[in-house]
């Protein structure tokens, strides 16, 4: 049984269905989350890319010497482009893109190779890095990349874990830019992740479609309806897909079958949004020191800069 089949047979048996927000992006679902990014709702690429394109040249004066990227879920690479640049006024950089899927990373070199030395890494988070520093050279130092909010698919322990352990992977002198959305009003943040269009709402439905797919499943797509909600006290929009009247599905390859009361919903995403204040205090307590801290008025959105360290000890 795979990992996915795993995960699906484990979520859907809990109280509170849910399903990991890592396989909404198969190739079907990164090209959907491509499109949410360029919805006029959905403010937080365009901060992000704001702040890049008037801070890179900055951040690599920030990180002088040599210097290779590491992008943590990279998509496309397209929002990296500028950063890439302000890092070629020696040599042309290179730059490790890290997915899960293999159609973007196919995207990033197609975007990015006549700027940069593309290694793709298909993989995880983590595993990911591991593979990228084991091609260090001698007097590189690592500029790990973080955009676009990714961090705040974690819970906020689960982030601060994984920061940490993010810093155990890391030499002193290595460094994190990491965006993070800030908090704002619902108002604002609700249309982001329910745009009137209903990208979002397909891109939450492929889920289910993928399943289908890869795991053999019966879900009836058009029995579930996307829900995007705020959840104050978490500081987090959640993404659930709702069930239209009961219905059961089955899923062979998971080796189950799950039931669904009218009205029951799969938890899919959440996304936390940080104060500015709070972030600093996450870095230090993951081992790493803030640098530097850039924010986008338009659409709260930080973009923070912070440096590995010398109290964790990374890998040899």
């Amino acid at each position: 049984m795979t990992e996915f089949a795993v995960e699906v047979r484990e979520g859907l048996a809990k109280a509170q269905k849910e399903l990991p927000s890592q396989y909404l992006y198969d190739e079907l679902g990164s090209a959907l989350f491509e499109a949410i990014t360029y919805l006029p709702e959905y403010g937080l690429t365009r901060a992000d890319e704001r702040l890049l394109g008037a801070h890179a040249g900055e951040i690599r004066r920030l990180l002088d010497g040599d210097v290779a990227l590491c992008e943590l879920g990279s998509g496309s690479g397209a929002k990296t482009r500028t950063i890439i640049e302000a890092f070629s006024h020696r040599h042309r950089p290179r730059y490790f893109p890290i997915d899960i899927s293999a159609k973007a990373l196919a995207w990033c070199r197609r975007e990015l190779d006549e700027i940069a030395e593309v290694h793709e890494v298909e993989s995880t988070y983590l595993p990911g890095i591991r593979v990228a520093a084991s091609q260090r050279q001698p007097g590189e130092r690592l500029l790990v990349l973080f955009l676009g909010s990714n961090i705040g698919n974690f819970g906020r322990r689960q982030a601060a874990a994984f920061l940490a352990d993010l810093r155990r992977e890391l030499l002193p002198g290595d460094a994190l830019l990491l965006g993070a959305d800030l908090v704002k009003p619902a108002a604002q943040l609700l249309p982001a992740y329910d745009d009137p269009a209903g990208v979002t709402a397909a891109f939450n439905r492929n889920l289910l479609g993928r399943i289908n797919r890869e795991l053999g499943a019966d879900f009836d797509l058009s029995r579930f309806s996307h829900e995007a909600r705020w959840v104050d006290l978490e500081r987090r929009i959640e993404m659930h897909l709702r069930s239209q009247g009961a219905q059961t599905v089955t899923i062979p390859a998971a080796g189950c079958i799950s039931s669904f009361a009218d009205g029951e919903t799969i938890w899919t995403e959440s996304s936390h949004k940080y104060t500015a204040g709070e972030l600093g205090a996450i870095a230090v307590t993951a081992g790493f020191t803030p640098r530097a801290q850039w924010t986008d008025p338009e659409w709260p959105f930080a973009e923070n800069l912070w440096l590995a360290g010398e109290g964790i000890a990374g890998r040899e």
